[in-house]
């Protein structure tokens, strides 16, 4: 395009014509989606570089955040109470997750539950893997299909020391991970709703773990209140999968449950988590 001047004492000025006015959009309008790209790549690899390796797509991209972020789950069910899950945004209150149960009675075992977003889509199943001894348990990408394998398996450490013994988590691949397996680790009374979910590495010989997940009990900010066990904190690390550590909660319940609640955990480590509640610390 070209510029017209308009002559005016000793300095020319700039002049646009009415049939030379510019048609297109200036650059700056349309090129904001790759400014956020670039700056999502930016801060992905700043993530990087600070250390936070527990970070991994495995369900699903679209539920890892970028910032930290705390979920408010809530214990229900459609008809009991106490059975089912809700998690909702801590700061939006919207709805993220949910799990429906709807067999419950004398003798009824439930060996398969599945985790949904809110329109009732199904995220991932899990299903109890029988015999085992140390209650294991398998988690499946969307709705279990025949022969389908395994994103990642839930089991104790031991099978002695109930609630006491830990968990152990690995997970075969996943959606942004490689063919390895990952391991996690779950530390803790989750019974006592005071756990820790820390990433172990791709492989053996990694002593030390880093905290990507943390299950605190919830603290009311308006009357300063310690809410009851249906209700508690999950808080995330950035790029955590949030799906998958919910995923880790469905199960850690129907393994743990609420046995063992005050017996062999320490009273001054349940306060430090619920001091934490309100200051959000990740310490080991």
């Amino acid at each position: 395009m070209h510029n017209f001047y308009l002559f005016i004492g000793d300095k020319y000025k700039p002049r646009f014509p009415p049939f030379s006015y510019p048609t297109s959009k200036p650059k700056r309008f349309y090129s904001i989606g790759k400014t956020r790209e670039r700056l999502s790549a930016r801060i992905t690899a700043a993530m990087e570089a600070a250390g936070i390796k527990g970070g991994k797509v495995i369900v699903g991209k679209q539920y890892c955040d970028n910032e930290e972020r705390e979920l408010t789950v809530r214990k229900t069910s459609v008809f009991f109470s106490g059975d089912g899950f809700a998690a909702y945004d801590h700061h939006t209150g919207v709805l993220v997750f949910r799990v429906d149960t709807y067999a419950r009675g004398p003798g009824v075992v439930i060996d398969e539950l599945v985790l949904m977003d809110p329109v009732g889509t199904s995220i991932i199943t899990l299903r109890r893997k029988r015999p085992s001894l140390h209650n294991r348990w398998e988690g499946f990408l969307g709705e279990r299909a025949e022969g389908q394998k395994p994103l990642f398996t839930v089991r104790r450490s031991s099978i002695f020391g109930g609630d006491r013994a830990g968990v152990t988590v690995e997970v075969h691949g996943g959606s942004g991970a490689g063919e390895g397996v990952t391991d996690y680790r779950v530390e803790g009374s989750f019974a006592a709703r005071c756990c820790r979910v820390i990433y172990a590495g791709e492989g053996e010989g990694e002593e030390e773990g880093e905290v990507v997940a943390e299950i605190k009990r919830k603290v009311d900010p308006c009357a300063h209140v310690i809410l009851g066990r249906d209700v508690f904190c999950l808080s995330l690390r950035p790029r955590v999968d949030a799906a998958f550590v919910m995923g880790l909660v469905i199960v850690l319940d129907r393994i743990c449950g609420d046995e063992d609640v005050g017996a062999g955990v320490d009273p001054a480590a349940v306060a430090a988590v619920e001091v934490g509640c309100r200051g959000g610390g990740w310490g080991l």
